[in-house]
């Protein structure tokens, strides 16, 4: 099951991790983001203990949107060593998210 991130637990659960991190922002109202939702959700369970997948709400936290510049969502967000190295806006196929995350294991 994917993660939950917060303004609150997002430093130490994706900027302090030693693993990659895909951040899916999203929100209720947001049909592309319930589209890619269950994408996220099987991407959590095919890499559990090798990267953590989750996703940030961005009614709720707000102040992650505006730390990372988030504009337009689903915003995917690929974070390594506390740092952005890659993205993707808009729903996808799965296996667009797939070879991004491969590419930075």
């Amino acid at each position: 099951m994917a993660l939950e991130f917060t303004d609150a637990n997002f430093q130490q659960v994706v900027m302090e991790s030693d693993k990659l991190s895909v951040i899916d922002f999203w929100a209720e109202w947001c049909g592309p983001c319930r589209a890619i939702g269950p994408v996220i959700e099987e991407l959590a369970v095919q890499y559990e203990g090798k990267v953590n997948i989750g996703k940030v709400n961005v009614d709720v936290n707000p102040n992650l949107s505006m730390n990372f510049g988030i504009t337009s969502i689903p915003a995917i967000l690929f974070v390594k060593g506390g740092q952005v190295v890659d993205k993707q806006i808009g729903a996808v196929p799965k296996a667009v998210l797939e070879n991004k995350i491969k590419n930075h294991l």
